[in-house]
């Protein structure tokens, strides 16, 4: 906290207005003696015995200033007026906005939690520039306000110290990409927020064209093809900070509009890029929080599916997935018998964990987010060389010579819970590396310190089961790895992607590819994807129009900036870092969007309205049939 405060020091010295010679966050005992004048809101008025403490705070930080209540000689004109001030200061209301002139002194009983807390402000005079109703929360650090009624009065919620750091702390990084990025030689380019919709990807936020009756523009999920072209342009180092928009499912680290760190480079390699980005990102967390990188490890996604179940593995600390598949079946004990593969994990320390406590773990297992049928779990109360004593929820099927071979594969020692999954691979991969993530958080294992790493080899495809379709895992435009081309039409599940992303401490920062350059090879991954010729002309033919001008080799890679911010400022969240975020059902509540528009805007856009029917109004309809 404290490091994001100081951030914003060497904005103080660019404060002096007709309104104010100094912030609230800059004064020191050098300043005691001087005449200052300053300005911001109350932050709280405290009347003590005859003394009237006024806390005023803005953007840089909080000073004291005190006023006295003359109990002698008030019949003077200086005293009169310092009366006059002292009963203003009783009457200051929370937030009002005021202009505070005065001498700096140095203060009596100073405080160690405020910058300013060595000196306080003699008041020589007192104005209020505006008053204020009293907010719905306190604007403190620590507030009492709930998430919603912070987000419908967004504009108080900045105040507070948690959300303006955050605030600060993404302009600092977006100095900081933008400056190194223009070192590098990178060119920042805009490209258009109403563009074509495309079928690929999440659902798209559509815009009707009033001047096109029936026809609609889309939001851009991203600046795809459009930073292709830039490429065929020939502007061989893109970049721009961009806005875009999916309309999907949110959560905490995902907003319907959101914002990239969009990159393009031509006649590059995947190592040109992932050399690239990896200094740049390298260069801003040195900056912004002190800390050095590593080299990153490139792991083939393979090697994450394996060890960690995830593509996006925290490698801050260890639990790796342990297979036990082998050494587990024919016991008759059905769930091991019928899995495709077993696996576990360790968690150092936890076999002193109460029964009950442990039994937590398995409704965790269950839990949506994990979404494993079940948890098994073996307490290794004694581990040996050769031998052990344990205690298991399927000791009526496995006894200890069979659990100490589970403990010798998965490396447990003395003292360890070993947890386990079974079922279909994938899935149960997945769900043991989701529960990883979560142990790992219960464990206090993932609060502290970076570790990055890039993840490649991604497959290019994914069958979709439901649609008996191939889907690109990345986007259609990702290309093949070239010795992986032969395999396209014959084995496309086999095939790998020039695909990587850059995962900070299990959170999926930025991802990207080298891209298909070629007109007949961009056609093929159509045809795969089951577009006709007709319908990837329609939607892709202007990409395509362009390969046949020369489109060099390329690629690039896009970061998800406030995900990137959250990490920096060390929040799950993202919400802070945006100033104006949506909630979990996608409106803006401070401005009450989305909402209806008139008739006559309808008209204008030949368009009309069709609701979904209520639940209970169906009911009714059913009931009077």
């Amino acid at each position: 906290q404290k490091n994001r405060v100081d951030m914003d020091s060497k904005s103080q010295s660019k404060t002096l207005s007709g309104y104010r010679t100094h912030n609230c966050g800059e004064l020191r005992m050098a300043d005691v003696g001087k005449t200052v004048t300053l300005t911001g809101w109350v932050q709280k008025a405290r009347d003590k015995r005859g003394m009237c403490f006024v806390d005023v705070r803005d953007r840089y930080g909080i000073t004291q200033c005190v006023f006295i209540n003359p109990l002698d000689d008030v019949g003077t004109e200086e005293k009169k007026a310092e009366k006059a001030r002292y009963e203003l200061a009783t009457k200051l209301g929370r937030e009002y906005v005021i202009q505070i002139s005065g001498k700096v002194i140095e203060r009596s009983a100073k405080s160690k939690d405020k910058a300013t807390g060595d000196i306080e402000i003699a008041p020589s005079d007192l104005k209020v520039l505006n008053k204020s109703k009293t907010p719905p929360f306190k604007i403190e650090t620590d507030t009492d306000g709930g998430e919603e009624i912070r987000m419908k009065f967004r504009f108080l919620d900045i105040r507070r110290d948690p959300v303006k750091n955050a605030l600060v702390l993404r302009h600092k990084c977006a100095q900081l990409v933008r400056n190194y990025l223009s070192d590098e030689g990178f060119i920042e380019v805009e490209t258009p927020v109403l563009m074509k919709s495309t079928p690929e990807g999440a659902r798209d936020f559509v815009v009707p064209s009033r001047m096109n009756p029936g026809q609609f523009y889309a939001l851009p999920q991203s600046p795809q093809t459009f930073k292709q072209i830039l490429m065929v342009a020939g502007i061989d180092r893109y970049f721009q900070i961009v806005k875009c928009f999916r309309d999907e499912e949110l959560r905490a680290d995902r907003q319907p509009e959101f914002t990239q760190i969009d990159c393009e480079m031509s006649f590059v390699t995947q190592d040109d890029i992932l050399n690239t980005f990896e200094s740049m990102i390298c260069n801003i967390f040195e900056k912004m929080v002190g800390h050095k990188f590593e080299k990153f490890e490139r792991m083939p996604y393979s090697v994450a599916i394996r060890d960690y179940g995830i593509d996006k593995p925290d490698l801050r600390y260890g639990m790796k997935l342990k297979d036990l598949t082998s050494i587990v079946k024919g016991k008759n004990f059905k769930l091991f018998d019928e899995a495709e593969v077993v696996i576990g994990i360790v968690c150092e320390g936890l076999a002193t964990w109460s029964k009950k406590k442990i039994k937590e773990l398995e409704k965790l297992a269950k839990d949506q987010s994990i979404g494993a049928t079940g948890l098994i779990w073996v307490q290794c109360k004694k581990v040996e060389e050769s031998k052990g004593s344990y205690g298991s929820s399927v000791s009526k099927f496995f006894k200890d010579d069979d659990l100490h071979k589970w403990a010798v594969q998965c490396g447990a020692k003395t003292g360890d819970l070993i947890c386990v999954m079974a079922g279909p691979d994938f899935k149960t991969r997945e769900s043991m590396g989701k529960f990883r993530h979560e142990m790992g958080t219960k464990l206090g294992l993932r609060n502290k310190g970076f570790y990055g790493l890039w993840v490649v080899d991604f497959p290019l495809l994914e069958y979709d089961e439901e649609e008996k379709r191939w889907c690109a895992m990345h986007h259609p435009f990702t290309s093949p790895k070239p010795e992986d081309i032969k395999f396209i039409a014959s084995k496309p599940g086999e095939v790998r992607a020039n695909a990587y992303d850059m995962v900070i401490n299990g959170v999926e920062v930025g991802g990207g590819s080298i891209r298909i350059h070629d007109r007949e090879v961009q056609m093929q991954m159509f045809e795969l994807l089951g577009f006709t010729k007709e319908e990837a002309e329609k939607q892709f033919g202007f990409l395509m129009g362009a390969f046949e001008y020369g489109a060099p080799p390329h690629g690039g890679l896009a970061f998800g900036f406030d995900r990137l911010c959250s990490i920096l400022g060390g929040e799950t969240s993202i919400r802070n870092f945006i100033a104006f975020p949506k909630n979990k059902q996608g409106r803006d509540l401070m401005i009450e969007a989305p909402s209806e528009i008139s008739k006559k805007q309808l008209d204008e856009l030949c368009i009309a309205i069709n609701k979904p029917e209520k639940t209970e109004e169906k009911a009714d309809k059913e009931a009077k049939k």
